[in-house]
This record gives structure tokens, C-alpha cells and sequence, in this order.
């Protein structure tokens, strides 16, 4: 019989949250860790909860998590005896798992063979017995170009014209090549109004395949999911055995070994094969609590060569997922960066994070913040407590998604078990619609009063009214208020309480409690983020009528062929594209007119603020100048579409 390797020390070959959960399960099985950082992830989270550390030179902030043979000498000099993948990066590539092996170390995954059989997916639908589009036709569309590669939906695109498929073929190509280092892509049917539904799988290297139930990811944006449940509700006994079958078929077809996951498309009661990912999902987390399993602790074991003993274990209740992203919905999803001042999630559920009080968010890798998950008896039960988790939430740093996922689970729709892939496509402007507290510059003008208050901050005389302004949900106010002999007054309401972080208001009887932070100009009044405006305006700070501001940290990829200085643009018309963790976005035109400014030029790092042109604007009826820039031959490269705002 051979000798069953014994696991004492694990490199994990990733960032973030995944490599902060999968340290936290080695931790209690008394198995010592390893992590590996780029320069930008120096201070990360991740590098400081693990026992050892180990920079990986050289390299890309963006790519240092591909150099697989940087990363198989850091478990070699760390004296790691086995490397865990996590999810993404070079999770699900063959060579990286061979070369693990290679150098003696043990591999906490599927086999190389069954990763390469199923990695690409177009390989994958062939042994699925399905075949992917070759020729597209106009009755095909829409139609889906998919990476092959790789997940997270990057590399996608839904094309609905048959003009643009190349174009948008190439700009999956160029995303999915700089995400995962491979640019290949194909295309399959885009099904209208589908679910996601996707099967746990875990497997050992006796012959034995665990099926773990369901899970439904059908809220998504940009093909990446928002929030996760299992089990997937309103599945048909038929449905549901032929998925868990289908998942068998595809597991035992490879001759998989450990945790992986089987995605579907479902559209009523048919099931159509997208991919089986051989790894660790993001969303694994709603299985294990609805199976009471640890899936990574599973995976170690399977790569000792233990046996799964007995039957899967049986599920219980119901959970649900959501993914806080520090990203802006109402602005396209723009992808947010910062100083994160403040996470705390209140309640009984698991907060998963790679990110404490204190850290940085980077403009270099997914904006993911963190993964809420609630666990309760029924499907109700769970949305209510995950969704009053959010609400209660105090997140302080950069804009996230919060809002947008209080409003999802609260959704009729949702709560009805009735969501689709389409879900945002039909319902984003109503939650991403502002809606913020209107006493919340009040609160935030009087506990900044007290703060500066001096010797109880009341005179003999009536004092005048005391102003204050704050930008909050993109516009203006301004608040005023008194001191007096007491204490601080305002028209319209009671003040009950006021100090530097707690300020209480009575408002026609009813009592309104606010928690009150500030980081230099920033504000935060419960969940309500406000700027403190200053009295007078800087003269320094101004731009150009025209002018367009990077909206995020980025770099600039690409400027449009044949934009100068002096060229003539139209409304809307692509100018350059910023990549800013790991997508693209595009800048365009505000108005027709003539650049006047072009400061961007590829390659160029540039800041949230940062100039990167003026457009001067024609004026209407006038005959715009002759030197045009050619409209791009190449087709956006963007997974947005950014028109700016002028100044």
C-alpha cells in the first residue's frame, strides 16, 4: 500500500479572502501556513494571519499571482509540503498543478489531467457530448463569448448584432489573456431569462463522488454573481436528480478528485451543461453551512488519500450568500479604492473577508470586500437575517454595494424565488435610486459642533444660526443650528443628545439615533456617507469646461487610433480605456467637440482626479474641423461604458 502523505505546512497560491479562509481552516487542523504577497499586498491581511510570508519578486502587481514557478520556489524555501490553489488565479491550470507535484510537493486539488480536460471549456462541452458554435448566424444571436479559461466574468460578452461579434470577440480575447494568461474564447447560445444553477461535488481518490446539493447564482452583474443560495429554490424532484446525475457524469468523466463544482443554465425544466470548475467556488460557503462540512478541511483530506466515509452528510435549512464589492452600482459598477476605515458586520452570520479596519483597497485585483453568509431553518428566515446583517453594517472607506444588496434580498422578485440571470438588467435603476437619510447633515452638523464646542458652546446673547454644507448623494445641503444656553438647537426637531459620536433627534415624537464617524473631511452618519464641504471654495481646484477626470486608480491600456491634440470627436465616441482590477473601461466623449488637452497615453498610472483630457464643446450649428479622430477599427475593449461628467 503506498505511504499516505501526512500534511504539516501549506503554501496557499493566493489573496485576499480565499486565502484568509482557507489559513483559518489549517489553523484548526494544526497545520502551519504559508502565504506568498506582491509588493502591493505587502501589508495584506492575508500575509500577516498566515504563519509565514514570502514576497514574490519581480513581477506586475497584476500578475504576480500567475508566476507559478516564483510561487513552487517560495513553498520549496518555506519548507511547505503541499500547495492549495484557492479559487482563481492559477487555481484550475494543469501546468501550475504539474509542477507542484513535480517538486515533490503535495497538490490540495483535482488531478492535472482532469483539470486540463475540463479548464477549457470548450473541451469541456465536447465531453459533455455538446458542441460549440462554429459559424454564427443571425438566427444564432444572441449569442455569448466566453473565455475559455478562467471564470468570474471576465472575458464575456453578450452579443446581440452580428457586426459586433468580432469586435467583441477580441475584447474578451484581451481580457481573458490578462486575467488568466490565456486569450482563448468561443461562443455558445446566450439563453434569455435563464438560472444559474450549479452542483457541489466532492470527490476522493477511491472512486467515491459526494453529491452537496444545489445552488442558485442567478444575480448577477457583468456574468459575476452578487448573491449565491442554497439550495437552489423551486427546482422539480426530476430537475434536481437529473442536475445531481449530469454533475456525477461530468465528475466521474475526468476521474475528479476533491471539491468542484458543475454550472448549469436552467430554462424551466431543462438543464443546459455551461462548465464544471475544477476548484473551490467563492460561494462554497452557503453549502458548508447548509451541510454542516468544511470543504477546504475535505480537500486536505482527500489529498492524503483519505476515504469520504458513508453517505454525503444531509442538508439542513437554508442559506444565502451575498458579495460585498467596494464598486459604485449606480455608476456602471465602477470599481472603487481606498482607505477602508471601518468593517463590521453585526448578527449571527460568517463574514469571510481578506480586509480589516486600516487596509488599503487597491486598484490591482477584484474589488471583492467581503462574502456575508446567514444560515437558518427556512429560505425566508435566512434572506431576512442576511439582508438586516447588511442594513446594520458599518462600512466605512470606499463605496460598496451594500445598498443594492438590502434592496436585492428585499426584493418582491427575490423573495419570491423568482430571479433570473436578467435580474439587474431590469430592476437596477430602481435599487440603486438614491434614498438617503434627509436629517443625516443635521446629525453630522451637530456632532461636529459638540466636537468643536468650547465651554458648553452657549452665549447670553441669542446667538445667529450656524451653517454648515455636505455633498451626500450627489448634491448639496446645507443645515444650520444653534447654541444655546441648552445646548445645541435646531428648527424642526428636538435635540435629544449630541456629542462627537452619537447624536439623537426627536422628530414629531419619534426618536432617531445616529452614530456619527469622521475621517478627515468624510462623514458617516450611520449608513450615510456625506463629504463636509468648505465654506468657500478652493480657486485652485478647477477644471476646464470639458474636462475629463479619471474616475478610478487605473492604468491607461489604450488611447482611440488617431486621437491627437486637435482632433475632432463625437458625443459618446470612445476615447481611451483605463483597466482598473482587472477590467476594462472605457472614457468617451461628453459632447461633440474638438480635444483640446490629451494628457493620457498608454501605459500612464493615474489616480483617482487625474486630467486625462478636455474636450472643448462646438458650438451647435458650427461645422466641426476637418482633423477627425478615425472612429476606433477596433471594437470597445470596455466592460463599461463611462461617459464622464463635465466640470
Amino acid at each position: 500500500m503506498p505511504v499516505m502523505p501526512v500534511i504539516t505546512s501549506v503554501l496557499v497560491a493566493n489573496r485576499g479572502e480565499i486565502a484568509c479562509r482557507i489559513v483559518r481552516t489549517c489553523g484548526e487542523l494544526g497545520i502551519r501556513t504559508v502565504a506568498v504577497h506582491s509588493d502591493a499586498d505587502e501589508n495584506a491581511l492575508h500575509a500577516r494571519v498566515a504563519d509565514t510570508a514570502v514576497r514574490l519578486p519581480g513581477t506586475a502587481p497584476a500578475d504576480t499571482y500567475l508566476r507559478g514557478d516564483l510561487i513552487v520556489k517560495a513553498a520549496l524555501a518555506s519548507g511547505a509540503d503541499a500547495v492549495h490553489p484557492g479559487y482563481g488565479f492559477l487555481s484550475e491550470n494543469a501546468d501550475f498543478a504539474r509542477a507542484v507535484r513535480d517538486a515533490g510537493l503535495v497538490w490540495i486539488g483535482p488531478p492535472p489531467e482532469a483539470i486540463e480536460a475540463m479548464a477549457s471549456k470548450t473541451r469541456a462541452k465536447e465531453l459533455m457530448g455538446i458542441e460549440p458554435l462554429r459559424e454564427v448566424t443571425e438566427s444564432d444571436l444572441p449569442v455569448l463569448v466566453k473565455a475559455a479559461a478562467g471564470g468570474g466574468g471576465r472575458g464575456m460578452r453578450v452579443v446581440r448584432r452580428l457586426a459586433d461579434l468580432d469586435g467583441e470577440r477580441d475584447a474578451a480575447r484581451a481580457e481573458a489573456a490578462s486575467a488568466f494568461g490565456d486569450g482563448e474564447v468561443f461562443v455558445e447560445p446566450y439563453v434569455e431569462g435563464g438560472r444559474h444553477v450549479e452542483v457541489q461535488v466532492l470527490a476522493d481518490t477511491h472512486g467515491t463522488v459526494w453529491v452537496l446539493g444545489t445552488r442558485d447564482c442567478s444575480l448577477q452583474r457583468r456574468h459575476q454573481k452578487v448573491i449565491e443560495e442554497a439550495p437552489a429554490p423551486g427546482l422539480t424532484a426530476r430537475l434536481t436528480g437529473e442536475l445531481h446525475a449530469l454533475a456525477v457524469r461530468a465528475a466521474r468523466a475526468v476521474s475528479y478528485v476533491g471539491a468542484g463544482t458543475v454550472e448549469f443554465l436552467v430554462a424551466g425544466e431543462r438543464a443546459h451543461f455551461l462548465e464544471m470548475n475544477t476548484r473551490l467556488q467563492v460561494e462554497h460557503p452557503v453549502t458548508e453551512a447548509v451541510f454542516g462540512i468544511d470543504l477546504v478541511a475535505e480537500q486536505i483530506r482527500v489529498a492524503e488519500g483519505h476515504a469520504l466515509s458513508g453517505d454525503p452528510p444531509r442538508a439542513r435549512g437554508h442559506a444565502v450568500e451575498a458579495r460585498l464589492y467596494a464598486e459604485d452600482p449606480s455608476r456602471e459598477w465602477a470599481p472603487q479604492t481606498g482607505r477602508l476605515h471601518r468593517l463590521a458586520v453585526p448578527g449571527a452570520v460568517r463574514l469571510d473577508t481578506g480586509y480589516t479596519d486600516g487596509d488599503d483597497i487597491g486598484v490591482h485585483y477584484d474589488p471583492l470586500l467581503a462574502k456575508v453568509v446567514a444560515h437558518a431553518p427556512t429560505r425566508a428566515e435566512a434572506v431576512r437575517k442576511l439582508a438586516a446583517a447588511l442594513e446594520r453594517a458599518v462600512i466605512h472607506g470606499p463605496v460598496t454595494n451594500r445598498d443594492l444588496l438590502v434592496r436585492s434580498l428585499r426584493h418582491e422578485e427575490f423573495a419570491e424565488a423568482r430571479t433570473d440571470t436578467g435580474f439587474y438588467d431590469r430592476h437596477l435603476p430602481e435599487l440603486t435610486a438614491p434614498a438617503p437619510d434627509p436629517y443625516a447633515p443635521l446629525a453630522a452638523a451637530l456632532a461636529d459642533a459638540h466636537g468643536r464646542s468650547r465651554f458648553g458652546g452657549w452665549r447670553n446673547l441669542p446667538s445667529q444660526p450656524q451653517t454648515k454644507r455636505y455633498a451626500m448623494a450627489g448634491e448639496e445641503h446645507e443645515v444650520r443650528y444653534r447654541h444655546t444656553r441648552d445646548g445645541l438647537t435646531a428648527d424642526g426637531v428636538r435635540v435629544v443628545h449630541a456629542d462627537a459620536g452619537l447624536v439623537i433627534l426627536d422628530v414629531d415624537g419619534v426618536r432617531r439615533r445616529y452614530e456619527v464617524s469622521r475621517y478627515g473631511d468624510r462623514v458617516y452618519v450611520g449608513a450615510t456617507a456625506l463629504t463636509a464641504l468648505p465654506r468657500f471654495p478652493d480657486p485652485t481646484v478647477q477644471h476646464a469646461p470639458g474636462s475629463l477626470l479619471a474616475p478610478m486608480p487605473g492604468t491607461v491600456v489604450r488611447v482611440a487610433e488617431g486621437l491627437t491634440e486637435g482632433a475632432a470627436v463625437e458625443a459618446g465616441q470612445p476615447l481611451l480605456w483605463l483597466e482598473a482590477m482587472k477590467m476594462q473601461h472605457r472614457i468617451t466623449a461628453p459632447v461633440r467637440g474638438v480635444v483640446r488637452v490629451l494628457h493620457a497615453a498608454p501605459g500612464r498610472q493615474v489616480e483617482v482626479g487625474t486630467l486625462l483630457a478636455v474636450v472643448e464643446a462646438t458650438p451647435p450649428g458650427a461645422r466641426g474641423r476637418t482633423e477627425h479622430a478615425a472612429p476606433p477599427r477596433e471594437r470597445d475593449q470596455s466592460e463599461t461604458t463611462r461617459t464622464l461628467p463635465t466640470t
